[in-house]
């Protein structure tokens, strides 16, 4: 919502945060069952699309065409950030949450339960696509493309995964950010990254999208190529922000744990005090 100021000018919830009007719900711990609900659900979203799209394409002979399918990942992960982002941050990815918790925009004693959520969410997803299909195309796994080496594909993975983390810390940095300008730029840069290089490595640049369908399939011979490939290309891109714009942001706080506030919130207090109690 909206607000007209004395000034003239009008605001929205997160710049009223950002000004200290209001504690976002995330320092309130009785709702972070929404969040872990929210990453599991968003989680589940964006491997049904991402791994289904592979599975229904063989089911179809070939009427979902490579770029359609590398394509909705990225216009899901668009979806979730519009519908829920403001509800836990919508990482939707280990190596999200992880970044966001090294650049210190969210709480370390919070990552195993998203972690935890999202895989949740992912095996969920890759379950019901070999309930309804079987394993036809090997449940939309995510492997070395055909004359690609391991080594190819881990370095392919690290880039990749260093581009997507870049543009979500770097969206969630400023305030005017927050919201659709992110879920723009994050999937955006998901569909293009898959665009040009699925052939190579898959795209995945999320452990839990190609972890889940292995385990279901029951091969894990390449699953380790997107579990340290994306975990290095995160740990790159936090560095990378540093270099960028320093310390942490106020605004990637709020990007990272969301600006939800249920109705009975009625607390006050600067934004500075919420993210040193939130970090905490």
């Amino acid at each position: 919502m909206v607000v007209a100021r004395a000034d003239g000018t009008e605001s929205t919830p997160e710049q009223r945060m950002l000004r200290g009007s209001a504690i976002p719900d995330f320092l309130d711990s009785a709702h972070e069952w929404r969040r872990l609900f929210a990453e599991t659900w968003g989680t589940f979203l964006l491997v049904l699309v991402a791994a289904g799209a592979g599975v229904v394409g063989i089911q179809s002979g070939g009427a979902i065409t490579l770029s359609m399918r590398v394509i909705a990942p990225g216009i899901m992960v668009m979806a979730i950030i519009y519908f829920m982002g403001a509800v836990g941050g919508a990482h939707l990815n280990p190596a999200v949450t992880l970044a966001f918790a090294a650049r210190r925009n969210f709480p370390w004693r919070r990552v195993p339960g998203y972690i935890g959520a999202q895989f949740l969410g992912g095996i969920a997803a890759t379950t019901f696509l070999r309930a309804m299909f079987g394993t036809i195309g090997s449940l939309g796994a995510t492997m070395p493309g055909q004359g690609v080496s391991d080594f190819r594909a881990l370095i392919m993975e690290i880039v990749l995964t260093t581009g997507l983390v870049s543009t979500i810390l770097g969206t969630a940095s400023g305030a005017r950010n927050i919201g659709s300008n992110g879920a723009l730029a994050v999937g955006g840069y998901i569909a293009l990254a898959g665009l040009w290089a699925a052939p190579i490595s898959g795209a995945s640049m999320n452990p839990v999208r190609s972890v889940a369908p292995d385990l279901i399939r029951g091969d894990l011979m390449t699953t380790w190529i997107y579990i340290a490939g994306p975990l290095v290309g995160a740990s790159i891109a936090v560095g990378f922000e540093w270099i960028l714009k320093g310390k942490a942001t106020a605004a990637g706080t709020l990007a990272a744990q969301g600006t939800f506030r249920s109705d009975n919130t009625a607390q006050s207090g600067t934004h500075e005090e919420c993210v040193q109690t939130s970090l905490r």
